[in-house]
């Protein structure tokens, strides 16, 4: 089994280009099943997520070619408008497909998702959403079904903000009959992406980035050439990564404007944060002072980027206090932070990390993808040798990370 091993200590220093955001091309991707034809979408990060995405859209009987950050795909063919257990259980955005299913080909059959052990995500938003706009749901044998003549225009008001669910509706609902009306709907950057890019398939869609998403039905659309926007999370983590050690990074193909909570936390702990519109460059302080963190859905802090800001708070002069309210089960990262000698006490979703002078290199566990991010961030603060196992969770969300930190200067390897 592969494993990442990090001799810490080293302050990072030079320039990393991020590159597409994940949590953006898996939706544009399944855009893609609404309309005949070759579509082209450029800036996508080489990821085993936008491969799984591929075998199931390929079990399906669409064309599809991966090369070199880019992807092309043509849905004309599709014969099977089903997703399998066995490509679906890794992934939870495998659920992307079921919109785009049921709004052109009036049928679908998905498996429920798996993905990340980080808590319970379920998917009765969608079915909910679905089923106000016409569609007949059923759940059998770990299968949704899912049936519709044509779907019909809705207003949808969400209990809670979900981002997969509002972009599996805004896609099944640019080729619903009438006006649909999702409210409460969630705001975050990558539900821009995918609105602008069905946009230019010929949606008709208003006020995406706000709570509330007009999309106009048409009756069919046709092929895009997109270009899928920078991924926030992982710039992130190289701001986190420049603080942590002391460093001094310029984070290239950004958008600082996405990272605004973050970056008045960073800020806040000490380190230099200066942004242009593409560029972030970051100085870390000798000093790193507490701060205390709100996961909130967009535009507040994100839960994504939790797990990396707290392995910064272990090395803080004082105490932070930590509270997760998006996802129930996402400290499973601190268990092995405290291997390297951290001193965090959690109960429930809040956590209080008191900064230590500093951490030791020790062997841990990724538990999931963001906590593979943070195990990464405290080795390379840490003394001595850090070797960190599981780290396939990592490959789902980060390209090369080992390469990019390697060239800023870390002593990292992957054996």
């Amino acid at each position: 089994m592969k494993k990442i091993v990090i001799n810490g200590g080293k302050k990072l220093k030079g320039e990393v280009t991020i590159s597409g955001a994940k949590n953006a091309a898996l939706p544009i991707i399944a855009a893609g099943l609404l309309c005949e034809g070759k579509h082209r979408i450029t800036n996508v990060p080489s990821l085993v997520d936008v491969k799984t995405l591929g075998r199931i859209l390929v079990n399906m009987g669409v064309s599809f070619e991966a090369t070199d950050h880019e992807v092309v795909i043509d849905a004309s063919a599709l014969s099977n408008p089903e997703a399998p257990y066995d490509l679906v259980r890794t992934m939870r955005a495998s659920v992307l497909v079921l919109g785009p299913l049921v709004a052109r080909f009036g049928k679908a059959r998905v498996s429920l998702p798996g993905g990340c052990a980080i808590g319970a995500r379920p998917i009765n938003l969608h079915i909910a959403g679905l089923q106000k706009l016409g569609a007949s749901v059923e759940i059998e044998h770990g299968y949704v079904i899912a049936k519709a003549k044509r779907l019909r225009g809705a207003s949808i008001t969400f209990d809670t903000v979900t981002v997969t669910g509002t972009e599996n509706l805004m896609m099944a609902a640019a080729l619903a009959e009438g006006e649909t009306v999702l409210e409460n709907a969630a705001r975050e950057p990558e539900v821009v992406d995918l609105a602008k890019a069905l946009v230019q398939m010929g949606a008709k869609i208003e006020g995406a980035g706000t709570d509330i998403i007009r999309i106009q039905g048409v009756e069919r659309l046709k092929p895009m050439n997109y270009r899928v926007m920078p991924d926030r999370i992982e710039a992130g983590t190289f701001v986190i990564a420049s603080a942590i050690t002391r460093g001094s990074v310029v984070v290239k193909n950004a958008e600082p404007k996405h990272l605004d909570a973050l970056l008045a936390k960073v800020r806040e702990s000490g380190a230099e944060v200066v942004t242009s519109e593409t560029t972030i460059e970051v100085k870390g302080n000798k000093t790193i002072s507490p701060v205390n963190i709100t996961t909130m859905p967009y535009p507040g802090f994100p839960t994504d980027m939790q797990a990396q800001i707290m392995s910064l708070m272990t090395i803080a002069g004082g105490t932070s206090v930590i509270n997760e309210t998006i996802f129930e089960n996402r400290f499973t990262h601190v268990a092995e932070l405290r291997r390297m000698g951290a001193d965090i006490q959690h109960d429930g979703r809040t956590a209080v990390v008191k900064g230590v002078s500093k951490l030791s290199g020790a062997p841990v566990m990724a538990t999931d993808l963001r906590a593979s991010a943070s195990l990464i961030l405290a080795g390379l603060a840490a003394e001595g040798e850090t070797t960190i196992s599981r780290i396939y969770h990592l490959d789902r969300g980060y390209e090369n990370i080992e390469a990019k930190l390697s060239a800023l200067g870390a002593d990292i390897r992957r054996v």
